[in-house]
């Protein structure tokens, strides 16, 4: 479980192929207490850390993971980074599993005062998870839907969340994972009644 509160980003140094996917992540932050086997949100996919050092770690991606998440899996990449919430850490986003639903494109960016509007399209069917003023994660960050239009929703990012995020160097057409609300997903089949 995380929070969606962002610690650093890292960045993907390297990529090997085989029966997973392994990406080595170079990180700080993350890296305090970080041990094999530990969960880490990376751009909001949560994944175990299979090999840890001084300088970061690396995970294993299953096809399901690479199925699902953005194409950003390549060196270079600036992942969002962010450990498992420890009982009795503040929680001070909203309660993120880790467990993306799919894969939203930017369509665009409006500048709004001291801010900017992203505006986003989910993947098809995921429309009716988000609400106005509910949550969502976005390349693991936690944030609120400030509106929405037809199918698209946008959130309104602040410059401190710009800065210490990577959604402040996305583009229109650059694509993030994206995670509804847990409750969301738990009311609809409550309400179906399975």
């Amino acid at each position: 479980m995380f929070t969606g509160l962002v610690e650093e980003t890292g960045e993907i140094v390297g990529v090997e192929e085989g029966p997973f996917l392994r990406v080595r992540i170079a990180a700080r932050e993350v890296l305090s207490d970080l041990k094999v086997g530990d969960s880490v949100a990376v751009d909001g996919a949560c994944l175990t850390a299979v090999a840890v050092d001084g300088e970061g770690f690396w995970v294993e991606l299953s096809q399901e993971t690479l199925a699902r998440t953005a194409p950003t899996w390549r060196v270079g990449h600036r992942p969002n980074l962010e450990r498992a919430l420890k009982v009795g850490d503040r929680l001070g986003g909203h309660f993120v599993t880790g467990h993306v639903d799919g894969v939203a494109e930017l369509l665009r960016v409006e500048e709004a005062p001291g801010a900017r509007n992203y505006h986003f399209r989910p993947p098809k069917g995921y429309a009716r998870y988000i609400a106005e003023k509910g949550s969502v994660a976005l390349n693991g960050v936690s944030l609120t839907v400030a509106g929405l239009v037809g199918e698209e929703f946008f959130v309104t990012l602040i410059p401190h969340t710009l800065g210490v995020t990577n959604l402040g160097r996305l583009r229109p057409g650059d694509r993030v994972n994206l995670e509804v609300d847990l409750i969301a997903r738990y009311l609809e089949r409550l309400m179906r009644g399975e």
